[in-house]
């Protein structure tokens, strides 16, 4: 192991917290995975196998357990909206000692969840630009040909979020830190939710939706773009339409996926919160309320 490895719990090893763990520890960090017995079981005999465009095939070696155990350099929350509140018994708050808790999560709601259970100053969230998806335990397919993470540096010592930062570098993403967290989840969730609610209402996926439904697109992203910029977010909807018609047209949103799964949706983190955050504001977003209103009403 490296001088400067890392210890690294990571509560959720699915499509995006497992290969994160998978690549932390082939860079030579000792990563402990947090989940239910079945998965730990599997992760401890079999490892992670990574199936990927960007890094090739490989399996890592990894720790498991169903609960956090000792203090930890830093912890990533990579689980669903959906599993958080039961996951986070995974993650006593006096096992974690002083490391940061990195909550990958979407939406934008989830930051205030997470300092009421733990240290306000230890939780800085973050954000992931992946498609990555497992499929078994121990087992993940990455797509795309990038992982792109921030990390936000409002409460963290710098010390501390550098590295972090040197280490996820190191083992391939790419990494900024950047200084205003609101307007970091804002800038992603005005990318996400047009991507996650539109695929998700036509059950298509993005090249569909950027030829068939290329006013409904536009019009959402509008809306989402003046919700994030009312949270300081850098973004306009010229940029966020380029970053759409750049993705290969086969792609989906997870939101997506878990509807064809017959997973619970992310819609409340996502389409909710949105919804709030414009009510607050009195932004209007019709779309949006339709969308999520459909959604919430399907069979």
């Amino acid at each position: 192991m490296a001088n400067n490895a890392l210890t690294v719990a990571i509560l959720g090893p699915g499509g995006v917290g497992g290969l994160l763990a998978a690549l932390l520890a082939r860079a030579g960090n000792r990563v402990i995975c947090l989940a239910g017995p079945e998965t730990v079981e599997t992760l401890r005999t079999k490892g992670i196998q990574v199936h990927s465009t960007r890094f090739g095939d490989f399996t890592a070696r990894v720790e498991a357990d169903t609960e956090l155990r000792e203090p930890v350099d830093v912890c990533f929350i990579a689980v669903k909206h959906t599993a958080l509140d039961s996951a986070l018994d995974r993650i006593p708050p006096a096992a974690l000692g002083d490391g940061p808790v990195i909550p990958l999560l979407n939406g934008v709601e989830h930051p205030a969840l997470l300092r009421n259970r733990y240290r306000p100053d230890r939780v800085s969230p973050g954000i992931i630009r992946v498609e990555s998806t497992r499929v078994a335990p121990g087992e993940i397919e990455h797509a795309s040909p990038f992982v792109e993470v921030d990390l936000t540096s409002g409460t963290v010592p710098e010390t501390q979020l550098k590295a972090l930062a040197d280490a996820l570098t190191e083992a391939g993403p790419t990494v900024r830190v950047l200084d205003d967290e609101a307007a970091a989840l804002w800038s992603k969730l005005a990318f996400l939710a047009p991507f996650a609610l539109l695929t998700t209402r036509y059950a298509v996926p993005l090249g569909t939706i950027r030829t068939e439904h290329a006013d409904e697109l536009s019009a959402l992203t509008a809306e989402t773009v003046a919700v994030a910029r009312a949270y300081g977010a850098p973004t306009d909807t010229a940029q966020i339409m380029a970053r759409y018609n750049a993705f290969p047209p086969e792609s989906k949103s997870s939101m997506q996926r878990d509807a064809e799964a017959g997973r619970p949706l992310e819609l409340d983190a996502i389409g909710g919160a949105l919804l709030r955050a414009a009510a607050h504001h009195d932004i209007p977003v019709p779309v949006a309320t339709r969308l999520v209103q459909e959604l919430d009403t399907r069979p």
